[in-house]
């Protein structure tokens, strides 16, 4: 099994043509199609379910398709990792959500980069679940998630507490001296769900049961564009609400008989990593 095969394989899994994805590799339509014979007859499976226009993935190859991303991901790191060992003293794979990182990571890395330029730091941004699971995996050396992990290869501590503040367009002045858990109900609210975290089950229980929000959306950074300019809600932490605020984009609304959670973030690290780890993000 060689990596020419694998990446054809997800090519060809991504593209569901033969013609598509040797476009895509630069190669022969015949190539796609003897690396994708040779898979098979080495791995004894079906992997496609093919007709005359396309091809499908079947059971046993939608399954292979998650370890072969796997393998390709890991072998393309550990060559980038293995050809900079002679540039750089330190190396860092880290995976951030994305208003993690922007309400918090940001200036730390920057500061770390102008402070120790012969480390290398790798910098991915996804979602909490996700980054989970690839540093489970082996992707990542560490990650800053709203979801904990309790596993003995790693460490987990909370990273960062933030209040989470209820916010409005500046040019929204309704409720201007604080609102009612009522009030909120009738309002257009915009919801995150903070990872599944506690405070997003809070905010789902201020509603009634089945309520349906006008969006919905799994990462706090990216609600803000849709309550900039109009007349709609959100909780956010307050790092994230702040410069908003400071700018006069947003304004924070008082709570008049309810009081909103905090939201933990947590640095999850490798522990064969937390020396490093320690040198960079403690505070």
């Amino acid at each position: 099994m060689d990596i020419d095969g694998l990446k054809t394989f997800i090519t060809l899994a991504n593209t569901k043509n033969y013609t598509r994805a040797a476009e895509q590799l630069f190669v022969a339509q015949s190539t796609v199609t003897n690396r994708i014979n040779e898979l098979e007859k080495e791995l004894n499976l079906s992997l496609f379910l093919r007709n005359n226009r396309s091809v499908e993935l079947t059971l046993e190859g939608e399954q292979f398709l998650l370890y072969a991303e796997k393998v390709i991901e890991l072998t393309q790191q550990s060559l980038t990792e293995i050809t900079s060992l002679h540039q750089f003293e330190n190396h860092l794979h880290i995976g951030c959500s994305d208003s993690i990182y922007e309400g918090h990571l940001a200036p730390v890395i920057l500061n770390h980069h102008r402070k120790y330029p012969k480390d290398s730091l790798k910098i991915t941004i996804g979602l909490s679940g996700h980054l989970l699971e690839q540093l489970q995996n082996g992707i990542f050396d560490v990650i800053f998630s709203y979801l904990p992990l309790k596993k003995k290869a790693f460490q987990c501590e909370i990273f960062k507490q933030d209040a989470m503040v209820l916010v409005t367009d500046i040019q929204n002045i309704k409720y201007e001296k604080g609102i009612t858990r009522e009030n909120l109900i009738h309002e257009t609210y915009l919801m995150c769900n903070f990872a599944l975290q506690d405070v997003g089950q809070f905010i789902r229980n201020l509603f009634p049961k089945y309520h349906q929000f006008a969006l919905e959306i799994d990462d706090c950074s990216k609600i803000i564009p849709f309550v900039l300019g109009q007349k709609s809600y959100t909780f956010l932490p307050e790092n994230m609400a702040f410069p908003y605020i400071k700018s006069k984009q947003l304004r924070m609304i008082p709570l008049k008989d309810f009081q909103a959670p905090v939201i933990n973030s947590y640095i999850i690290c490798r522990k064969n990593k937390l020396d490093l780890c320690h040198r960079i993000f403690s505070t």
